[in-house]
């Protein structure tokens, strides 16, 4: 390790030519000090934005902050990004009542919103849902749904309304580049073809207040983010959840980035056709709707029970509420 530095601070910067270097990009080949490797990050960011028309002059933006790297780098990223080009942020956190890990990660969100002056709004799912996450892993019938789908499928809807409830229209998650490359993995080998089109980035305004998801770092390394939140001093959590065992994600990430050690890059070459295949996909999706519709596009399903967008007569929601409901 000592080996390694002493190598990276005895090449110079290969974009100032200045600077000593901290950190070589592999899959590039360059060299990068600190402030090269910083600002790489940050423009990165504003370059997938720009992109995708993910924001616009005048959105509130809800950054959907957990306590892990992910979500922090991206609320200081937008901060220093957006200064000044008229959008608001404000950060919003969803408890799930994860007795010891979400209690660590609340204090990190507080404390790291306070001193960079963004405001911080918490929601938790026993507010919303009537039982916590733990409680939920009690009664649950094991096996008929997973611990990461029940709590992805609860924190999505805390997400959204805790947006609303800000007068935001935009929420911001802080999924990077293996995130995307995973979740694509676990579509493809869960049969789930249709949703690797709502995968592809450009955004699509949803639910009565026409929200829109956006994902700045998508196209960024996930160790990158790791080495971003160090150089900057963002303090975040390092436990992982006591539940992701029962994920296939942890499986997929693991053998990425073994690829990646043997074949620098090879995540990023993934993640290009990815996107061609989504946006393929999605387009594929959208003729469909159209065809079926007379060339009418398809109005928006609403739940039965909640009335919120749903592309099933009862929403996952309230389909996963019912069924630990009756477990009770």
């Amino acid at each position: 390790m000592h080996h390694e530095i002493h190598i990276l601070m005895s090449k110079e910067c290969s974009k100032c030519k200045k600077n000593p270097s901290i950190y070589l990009r592999q899959y590039s080949g360059e060299f990068l000090c600190k402030k090269c490797f910083l600002r790489s990050i940050e423009y990165k960011a504003k370059r997938t934005i720009s992109k995708y028309s993910m924001i616009r002059h005048g959105d509130t933006i809800a950054v959907a902050v957990s306590g892990g790297k992910d979500s922090l780098v991206l609320l200081n990223v937008l901060r220093n990004t957006l200064a000044n080009q008229g959008s608001q942020l404000v950060a919003i956190t969803v408890d799930e009542g994860i007795k010891g890990y979400r209690d660590e990660s609340l204090n990190i969100v507080k404390n790291f919103c306070a001193s960079i002056g963004v405001e911080n709004r918490i929601m938790s799912f026993s507010e919303l849902f009537g039982l916590s996450m733990d409680k939920a892993m009690e009664v649950r019938p094991s096996e008929k749904i997973s611990s990461c789908s029940m709590c992805g499928t609860f924190r999505r809807r805390a997400l959204d309304l805790l947006a609303e409830s800000c007068g935001a229209n935009v929420v911001a998650t802080g999924h990077n580049l293996d995130d995307y490359i995973q979740t694509f993995l676990i579509n493809l080998f869960a049969g789930d073809v249709e949703r690797i089109g709502w995968t592809y980035p450009e955004p699509v305004e949803y639910g009565i207040t026409d929200l829109r998801k956006i994902k700045p770092l998508m196209e960024i390394y996930e160790r990158e983010i790791v080495l971003y939140a160090i150089h900057t001093n963002i303090p975040f959590q390092s436990e992982e959840c006591p539940y992701k065992d029962e994920s296939i994600r942890s499986a997929f990430r693991n053998h990425l980035d073994n690829l990646e050690k043997i074949h620098p890059g090879i995540k990023y070459n993934a993640y290009s056709s990815i996107l061609k295949i989504a946006k393929k996909v999605k387009a594929a999706g959208s003729l469909k709707d159209l065809d079926l519709n007379h060339g009418v596009q398809q109005e928006h399903r609403r739940c039965i029970i909640c009335k919120r967008d749903s592309s099933n007569v009862i929403c996952s929601v309230c389909s996963t509420l019912d069924l630990l409901v009756k477990e009770t």
